[in-house]
């Protein structure tokens, strides 16, 4: 088999291993919620019930310097980003922001996966160093979180340009654009 053949596997398998949309985690049914794909649901679960959105250091060995800003609500399935209603969505986009400024300055940046690669269906942000010289493409500027799109089923990564936000979208796997 060639390598770009077997790349291509991989990459298929991977991919499906981490599908999580039909999650069928439910914090009424604790044993539902015993999954590894179910682990952020449970660190959700744990969180104080008036707490809507917080924050977690990413436990990845090879990702230290991550964060992860989590919605306390859970949802069916994957947790789609795009069926938040628009004003959770953007607390969550302007909390994983502010989180990241305090961490990084103005070299800040956010990404959210897409569906077909989380390896958890609790939805969240990651939160990290943006790496230099990953800008690219046409992407989408913005004034602020209230602008970012609903992903649809694709990840979408977003950081700082001046005064306005440069919204990436229509990729899967985002959160390569940050220091691990």
């Amino acid at each position: 088999m060639s390598r770009v053949r077997l790349a291509a596997a991989l990459i298929v398998v991977a991919t499906a291993a981490a599908d999580v949309r039909d999650c069928a985690c439910d914090p009424k049914r604790p044993e539902t919620m015993q999954a590894r794909e179910c682990g952020l649901c449970r660190e959700a679960e744990a969180q104080p019930p008036a707490m809507t959105i917080f924050f977690l250091k990413d436990i990845n060995p090879r990702k230290p310097n991550r964060w992860l800003a989590l919605p306390r609500e859970h949802a069916a399935g994957g947790h789609p980003m795009e069926d938040m209603p628009l004003a959770e969505r953007t607390r969550l986009w302007l909390s994983a922001i502010a989180k990241g400024k305090e961490l990084w300055g103005d070299q800040w940046g956010v990404a959210y996966n897409g569906e077909k690669v989380r390896t958890q269906c609790h939805g969240h942000i990651h939160i990290g160093k943006l790496l230099a010289g990953v800008e690219y493409g046409r992407p989408l500027v913005i004034r602020g979180p209230h602008e970012i799109p609903a992903p649809k089923g694709k990840g979408v990564w977003v950081h700082p340009v001046g005064a306005r936000l440069h919204v990436h979208i229509e990729e899967n796997i985002t959160e390569t654009v940050l220091l691990r």
